[in-house]
């Protein structure tokens, strides 16, 4: 749950700052794919540490 919740603010993330700097619609998916796969991995590390942790 943590690893989607992440990805789709990295996505929501990606589309303000491509939006902000003027981006078009594709630009919009390219910096929301990337930003969601970026906040995804970081969810993932999360993951694994606590999974550790505990």
């Amino acid at each position: 749950m943590v690893i989607f919740l992440a990805a789709l603010f990295g996505a929501l993330f990606g589309i303000y700052r491509a939006r902000a700097r003027g981006g078009r619609g594709l630009d919009m998916a390219q910096y929301a794919a990337a930003h969601a796969i970026l906040f995804a991995l970081l969810g993932l590390l999360v993951v694994i540490v606590a999974g550790r942790a505990a």
